[in-house]
């Protein structure tokens, strides 16, 4: 009767590799300073999700993980996951680190879940690297439906002397004009050095803010580009006019905030407050959803193969649960995941774009960012 039984079936064993830079822990407030486990905590329940899944099916999944420092080269982490077998990869890295393992490796599938540059989704796009994180234009539209909703016209832009905070500034420019608003003024607020708390305090800050936005002409609303955290923290309720302020401080555009608990995020973050003593952030939540369409991709094709796996999230069977009110699916043309995006204040969801009016032929998900008569993208 032994000898008659069926073999078990084989277990597929899954490695999903985790990269992710060490984010800088001087910010203007202490509530966002990143914790150690930081974008791999979303990995890890997002993995205990694919192996409740992988016990029905024979699939195991486990987590090979990696820190880069801030002048550290990936390239020799990323070779070890390799040597390891990894082929599928979930990456908090800068745009040229994320683009150089990529490049590496051209066999495996790249998720790239922390960097917001547009220009991975469009002239450096890449065939083996999928998009969780929203572009910052997709963030910059998102605000804008708002801002226009409720006819809040005229901004005051105020960029940060950063790179990267120009590059935020350029998206609202572009935002101002596909919406219709005006940018009355644009003023740079530059970086002069030292720590963004000890160096600063109330009485210092309560006298530079309204001087620094005084006689600016008659606007509605203060958009704030400052992706590096300097100064827009210091914003709300120090500007000279009796103004709201938005964008990177005050009402913020973002994939996921700690307070959202809409069409059953509530479930989600409780899980994630368990399990790591903390809310769950954008970083993580990118890296949980990341995770999850590996994690959707296999149970379905029932192959751990790179190109079987992208070639499932290419196609018109999948779509993925994130808790947003809509299932997400990918933009073929650049790989990016369609997503509403939240508009919060810290403490609640204050509202979630595309607004309603904003109409499209395909998605009302692609009036945030370029769409694809825009794209620069080429691939394969």
């Amino acid at each position: 009767m032994l000898a008659g039984a069926p073999a078990a079936a084989d277990t597929l064993d899954v490695k999903i590799g985790v990269l992710r830079q060490i984010h800088s822990r001087e910010t203007i407030s202490i509530l966002d300073i990143p914790a150690a486990d930081d974008f791999v905590a979303g990995a890890k329940m997002a993995l205990e999700d694919n192996n409740s899944t992988g016990r029905f099916i024979d699939q195991s999944y486990s987590l090979v993980e990696a820190k880069v420092g801030a002048n550290e080269d990936p390239a020799q982490k990323f070779d070890a996951m390799l040597a390891q077998g990894v082929r599928l990869f979930v990456v908090d890295l800068p745009a040229v680190q994320l683009l150089s393992i990529a490049d590496r490796a051209k066999d495996a599938l790249v998720f790239n879940a922390g960097a917001v540059d547009d220009a991975l989704r469009e002239q450096d796009c890449r065939a083996n690297v999928f998009h969780t994180a929203p572009s910052r234009t997709m963030l910059a539209d998102g605000l804008a439906e708002y801002l226009m909703w409720k006819q809040w016209r005229r901004w005051l832009l105020i960029v940060g002397s950063h790179p990267q905070d120009k590059a935020l500034g350029e998206a609202y420019v572009r935002a101002a004009r596909k919406f219709g608003a005006k940018i009355v003024e644009q003023r740079t607020y530059e970086d002069t050095g030292g720590g963004r708390r000890s160096d600063t305090g109330v009485v210092q800050v309560q006298r530079q803010m309204p001087v620094f936005t005084q006689k600016a002409p008659d606007y509605d609303v203060l958009i704030a580009a400052d992706e590096s955290d300097v100064f827009a923290g210091y914003l709300p309720y120090r500007t000279w006019d009796a103004r709201p302020v938005t964008g990177s401080a005050g009402l913020m555009p973002t994939s996921w905030d700690a307070s959202h608990e809409l069409w059953g995020a509530a479930q989600l973050q409780s899980r994630f407050f368990k399990l790591f003593k903390r809310g769950m952030n954008a970083r993580d939540n990118q890296a949980w959803t990341a995770t999850r369409m590996i994690g959707e991709a296999i149970a379905r094709t029932k192959a751990a193969d790179p190109k079987a796996v992208r070639d499932f999230l290419r196609g018109p069977d999948f779509d993925v649960a994130d808790f947003k009110g809509t299932r997400l699916t990918l933009r073929p043309w650049n790989q990016q995941l369609r997503q509403p995006i939240l508009l919060t204040d810290g403490r609640a969801t204050v509202s979630v774009s595309p607004q309603e009016g904003y109409l499209h032929q395909v998605s009302e998900l692609d009036t945030l960012g370029l769409d694809q008569p825009e794209t620069k993208c080429k691939l394969p």
